[in-house]
């Protein structure tokens, strides 16, 4: 590879003019997070249309980087439906959060600093993604993802209970109830990394799958649909590297295994500088070594993944 497009900083207080050279623009790889490279094996597949079948939320489990959050996005494009709408999770959500937002406080100050003692209590409501796709269903139908739900408190998922059987909602300051279109009820996606155990009373309300961490076979299709390889690094090098990568997730004892994200920014890097896996040679030794700071996400991780 040539120098402008990897090797740009030496950390020797040379730059680039004194070198000839120019800084290229930083160019995404969109394909690696695209919702038409997402690969869902068939009991995923199934999961999915089981949920929509019955009209049910999908809960998915599983560790980081298995693909919980990209099924949104593969759903909504293959049904056509648009982005998702998106919900974080967070350690301080309540049940409300999900639906709306009340600025109790910018009203407090419209209405008695400001100068405004009419101000309308609507104008200080904000729509959550839950909330904004009952609204939306008369006229469409969404795909909503509530990331994380179990990094909320645990009362939460009970608190919803009625809402995602009924799809409806009600704005407890202004009075105002809204209810999801029958035949455009919203497709709901809810993920959780089993950071904490949900009610009984949630999880019979759900459909659930856990996505397990794909295999050789399957992260070779991944691979294949989010990167564009040289065809001499994908028939000589593509399989070695994912045994490889696989096999330092099952051997090495890491604290923090790497996920698919990290494989296929690895195998990008491998395939761009040419590095060659099995090679004693010291130039490509170096290079993997420092591939490696990829796939590594603590100091503890990248001496185990160095060490000979």
């Amino acid at each position: 590879m040539s120098n402008t497009s990897f090797q740009l900083y030496r950390g020797d207080g040379t730059t680039i003019v004194d070198r000839k050279l120019e800084l290229p623009p930083f160019e995404r790889i969109t394909r690696m997070s695209s919702a038409d490279g997402y690969v869902a094996s068939p009991a995923l597949r199934d999961a999915v249309n089981v949920a929509l079948a019955l009209g049910q939320p999908l809960l998915l489990t599983g560790e980081p980087g298995t693909g919980k959050t990209q099924l949104a996005f593969s759903i909504a494009h293959e049904l056509h439906l648009g982005e998702p709408l998106i919900y974080n999770t967070k350690t301080t959500s309540t049940a409300r959060d999900l639906f709306y937002r009340y600025d109790s406080l910018a009203h407090f100050h419209a209405a008695n600093t400001g100068g405004n003692s009419k101000a309308d209590i609507r104008d200080y409501i904000a729509f959550e993604a839950l909330g904004k796709a009952i609204m939306l269903s008369k006229e469409q139908r969404v795909v909503v993802l509530i990331d994380e739900i179990d990094k909320a408190p645990r009362d939460l998922p009970n608190d919803i209970l009625n809402e995602l059987e009924n799809m409806a909602f009600s704005v407890r300051e202004t009075g105002e109830h809204y209810k999801a279109d029958t035949g455009r009820r919203p497709i709901l996606i809810l993920t959780s990394n089993s950071e904490k155990n949900l009610p009984d009373a949630f999880l019979r309300r759900v459909v659930y799958y856990h996505i397990p961490f794909p295999d050789a076979q399957t992260l070779a299709q991944i691979v294949s649909k989010r990167l564009d390889l040289s065809e001499e690094f994908r028939k000589r090098m593509l399989d070695t590297a994912i045994q490889h990568f696989l096999e330092i997730r099952k051997n090495k004892g890491l604290r923090k295994p790497p996920a698919t994200a990290e494989l296929l920014s690895w195998i990008h890097i491998l395939n761009r500088e040419g590095i060659d896996l099995s090679s004693d040679v010291e130039e490509q030794v170096k290079k993997l070594a420092m591939s490696y700071s990829i796939l590594a996400k603590s100091k503890e991780d990248l001496d185990k993944l160095q060490r000979p």
